[in-house]
């Protein structure tokens, strides 16, 4: 007597390997990217202030891990040259680095270096703009000075005298002729062609009633 052995089918066995493939090739960069992210920043990146703030803020997505170098920020302004005053603090989340709270105009160069609380470490940058700086402050002093100035009386008084709209009267009054002479020669030439229309027409009528008698 021959006995049948029971054979399970494949294809569930097929379809849960490929189900926990799946989930392993999701997992792996979930846990890969696990990192803490900037969250916010002031100034923000892309964002225009008119002078240099006191200090720079990055917040994180985490508590992020502090000890030596394990944080690093560096501001530079339009030259290149860096801005920074002294190291960076953390504050659980919260990094903060002050700056000479100084600079001209133009776009300023953050580059920041932290490690998230998984151990791992995590860079970026962006950039701001300072719109005012302290290249204006300067400026304002010295426009008081030309205000009291005494000969402007006599230079006033001086041009008075000049009587330029004479000239474009006598301009005006001297191609106004001419205006009228064209005037009078379209409207005598435009008279002289509705004439001569008359005519041929009135011509042209007393033809063919001439004719008209010869065809009897």
């Amino acid at each position: 007597m021959k006995t049948k052995a029971l054979r399970r089918p494949a294809t569930p066995i097929a379809l849960a390997a490929t189900l926990l493939a799946a989930f392993l090739v999701l997992l792996s960069p979930l846990s890969a990217s696990a990192h803490d992210a900037l969250v916010s920043s002031s100034p923000a990146a892309d964002e225009s202030v008119e002078t240099v703030p006191s200090a720079l803020t990055l917040t994180f997505s985490a508590k992020l891990i502090d000890g030596d170098g394990a944080t690093e920020v560096v501001v530079t302004g339009p030259d290149g040259s860096s801005i920074t005053d002294g190291a960076a603090t953390v504050d659980g989340a919260i990094v903060t680095q002050p700056l000479q709270g100084s600079g001209p105009a133009g776009e300023y160069h953050v580059i920041w270096k932290v490690v998230s609380s998984d151990g791992h470490p995590t860079s970026g940058e962006y950039s701001f703009t300072v719109t005012v700086g302290d290249d204006a402050a300067p400026t304002e002093e010295p426009t008081a000075a030309p205000t009291s100035a005494a000969p402007t009386a006599e230079q006033t008084a001086a041009p008075e005298a000049t009587t330029t709209p004479a000239a474009d009267s006598g301009d005006a009054e001297g191609g106004s002729p001419w205006i009228w002479v064209l005037v009078i020669v379209a409207v005598l030439v435009v008279a002289g062609v509705v004439t001569w229309i008359v005519v041929s027409r009135r011509r042209g009528g007393s033809a063919t009633g001439s004719d008209a008698p010869v065809e009897r």
